[in-house]
């Protein structure tokens, strides 16, 4: 089975050769079949220029620059309508996930045949590393909010580090959210319309370079819609949109 990683870059030229490096040397070792596919979401910095060069040391490397919309959800879903592989992983730029815990999230699919796989960072076995207090605090909260609202059990959707098939990601279209929390709505949309999936634990940790692009105070009333929707679909849309 072919894994695609999409990953999102936007003035990322610090934080790419050790993510693609690490990512790339890390699917080699496991003999993974694999395709690396950054979207450059318009970068300012020299983003494209690195991805050049890296491109002559990492055969698997794909990229494309997203001449707009741009922002986070845009620029996954370039790469989302664009892979070639059996499935799909949301990989950061910025070394936050461990290309490991990837390995993990591919056996398991691999093994249990499941539409998805997701990753949790608070359970046991999960580890957060230089976690920043507030986003934490905001985090842990907005979750707990997701799961009483939808009456879930799963406790880390906000986390954009998931693997899904090819099939589950059509089956999640049309995709609504043009930023961050298009890392809500896949998740929820594929619990709620009955796609199996499993739970890893997983590490996160702080980016060494650059600066993060989710801006908490704006993203509110987006994740409250999506979370909205995907409330609706679940108790009034009678399961028109469920697997089939």
């Amino acid at each position: 089975m072919k894994l695609s990683v999409v990953i999102p870059a936007y003035n990322e030229q610090d934080s790419l050769p050790q993510t693609l490096q690490s990512l790339y040397a890390t699917l080699l070792k496991y003999h993974i079949p694999h395709e690396i596919w950054v979207t450059n979401d318009n970068s300012k910095d020299n983003t494209l220029e690195v991805l050049e060069a890296l491109q002559k040391d990492i055969p698997t490397l794909t990229f494309e620059t997203n001449k707009g919309p741009n922002g986070f959800g845009y620029a996954v879903r370039y790469g989302l309508e664009r892979f070639s592989g059996d499935c799909v992983a949301v990989f950061m730029a910025d070394m936050s996930d461990d290309p490991e815990d990837l390995v993990k999230f591919y056996q398991k699919m691999v093994e249990g045949n499941y539409d998805a796989v997701f990753g949790n960072r608070w359970g046991k076995g999960g580890k957060v590393i230089d976690y920043p207090e507030v986003k934490k605090i905001v985090n842990r909260l907005a979750n707990f909010i997701i799961k009483m609202v939808m009456g879930i059990k799963y406790n880390d959707t906000t986390n954009a580090f998931k693997l899904y098939k090819r099939e589950t990601i059509e089956g999640l279209k049309p995709f609504l959210s043009p930023h961050f929390n298009l890392t809500v709505e896949l998740p929820l949309k594929a619990i709620v319309r009955g796609y199996t999936y499993a739970v890893v634990p997983n590490s996160w940790t702080n980016r060494k370079y650059g600066e993060s692009k989710l801006k908490i105070k704006e993203m509110g009333s987006r994740y409250f819609f999506i979370l909205m929707y995907c409330f609706v679909e679940k108790y009034f849309s009678r399961g028109d949109y469920r697997k089939k």
